[in-house]
């Protein structure tokens, strides 16, 4: 059946709306699948696109090379992040991410836990700090820490003082270009980039990308100086890590990339603005919404804590990488956290040919909208999506699911470069909070509202409170 006649899946042609509220926006694409199923069409203004909310579409579109050139919103985001690995599409594309994967080697990771961990327990100390009171606001302590990490890891550039005045700038600038990009999504007059720059918003996001690209000058240019002094490890040492030349941490790599050649100033200005804030800002969402919810399943919370008591017992010391390998149950957590609060929870893709999905043809250029979020909650994969049952990671239980029914990192050739980053990132502050706090509910997860913005967000701020343990 063609797209023309595809009557099932029709919903009026002015979908894209002429004005939607950009709170309402999350809540745009649940209704969406309420009213029409797994596979929607959508038209209006500049738009022709369809709404895919089954595995096995999504497997059709991300598992193929010829589907991974990404659209609206993304391309929102290019006077930020330019044409970085996340907006990047064909040989670019190619080029960069063979680049980059190095960055993300194990013995790189394995590197970083000392990072990782010293970070934790600076973040510890400001939740110790928070058991005085009666509750404590989650997300900005995490922010703090999330960020710190990924500028004394991949970045190699320390949080002196110089970089922690930008670096309120640079958070709230964040905040200011996703609200830029969700007011623009939601106003489709505004896709072409003439009716946009013309809008008083498009300074708004001028102003917001202005300070946004002052705070990761500032850290290549520390990183310069660093190098300059003589201070960058041989990379032809016998470290394990920078043994091998194409083994080094991220922002590192590029600068080496730059003298054979292989990319200019405003290309590595692109991977550390996409880097930056891919690698803390989904991070530090998911980190929020977790806390918030093993606070509300003290089952949970009891069956982690007697893990971490299997693996540490009473000590205080840091975790290893073989520790954080026997961290079964936690890692279950984690993924089911990840289902429910998926840090990307929608992403898109341009069709450069026709594709069947659902039994229907779309045709080339169409723009296919994946709805994670409500992948992630379907029932014939997750009986009573909304509980939080971290069992539904064991081995014996994932094995027959549909292995696109869980996609919080995309996948195919576009999956997440630096998940097992984050994965060990996760691990490495849930584990030493759990071991060293009880976490006591505020905020109930059943009145945790969503925001629209460039990654999920709560729409009110997420509380908990902190009690340390006896130990």
């Amino acid at each position: 059946m063609s797209y023309r006649h595809c009557n099932n899946c029709h919903i009026p042609r002015i979908v894209i709306q002429l004005f939607i509220i950009s709170d309402d926006l999350f809540n745009y694409g649940r209704e969406l699948y309420a009213k029409y199923g797994k596979l929607s069409k959508i038209t209006g203004f500049h738009i022709r696109g369809v709404n895919v909310y089954s595995p096995e579409d999504a497997e059709t579109i991300l598992s193929s090379p010829r589907y991974n050139e990404k659209q609206i919103p993304y391309i929102f985001l290019e006077p930020w992040l330019g044409d970085g690995l996340l907006i990047s599409k064909g040989e670019k594309w190619h080029d960069r991410r063979k680049m980059l994967t190095p960055a993300f080697h194990f013995n790189i990771l394995k590197k970083f836990t000392k990072v990782f961990c010293e970070e934790t327990e600076e973040f510890l100390n400001l939740v110790k700090e928070e058991t005085k009171k009666d509750k404590t606001e989650i997300m900005p302590l995490i922010m703090k820490s999330t960020i710190r990490i990924m500028c004394e890891t991949s970045m190699g550039t320390s949080m002196d003082e110089d970089i922690h005045t930008v670096l309120k700038k640079y958070l709230k600038a964040i905040h200011v270009l996703g609200e830029c990009v969700v007011y623009r999504f939601s106003r489709s007059w505004f896709y072409t980039n003439f009716t946009f720059f013309l809008s008083k918003v498009a300074g708004i996001q001028r102003r917001a990308v202005k300070d946004l690209h002052i705070f990761t000058k500032q850290i290549i240019q520390e990183r310069r100086r660093y190098r300059k002094q003589g201070k960058i490890v041989d990379i032809n040492d016998d470290d394990e890590v920078y043994g091998k030349k194409s083994r080094m941490a991220m922002l590192d790599l590029l600068l080496e990339q730059e003298k054979l050649g292989n990319i200019d100033e405003d290309g590595i200005r692109e991977e550390v603005d996409t880097f930056m804030f891919e690698g803390h800002d989904t991070t530090s969402m998911l980190l929020t919404f977790m806390i918030m919810r093993i606070a509300n399943e003290q089952h949970v919370q009891d069956l982690i804590y007697e893990e971490m008591q299997r693996i540490f017992g009473d000590s205080r010391r840091s975790p290893t990488m073989e520790d954080f390998s026997e961290m079964k149950y936690l890692e279950c957590c984690i993924k089911e956290a990840l289902r429910l609060y998926p840090s990307v929870p929608f992403m898109s893709r341009i069709l450069n040919e026709e594709v069947t999905l659902s039994g229907y043809k779309v045709p080339e250029g169409t723009q296919c909208n994946i709805h994670v979020f409500d992948i992630h909650r379907l029932e014939e994969y997750y009986p009573e999506p909304e509980k939080f049952v971290p069992e539904r990671f064991l081995a014996e239980n994932k094995s027959t699911r549909h292995p696109f029914a869980y996609i919080p990192f995309s996948a195919g050739p576009r999956n997440c470069i630096g998940q097992r980053f984050a994965m060990l990132e996760i691990k490495t502050m849930m584990s030493g909070l759990i071991r060293r706090f009880h976490l006591q509910p505020v905020t109930k997860h059943e009145d945790v509202a969503f925001l629209s913005d460039l990654v999920l967000r709560p729409k009110y701020p997420i509380y908990v409170r902190f009690r340390e343990r006896k130990m």
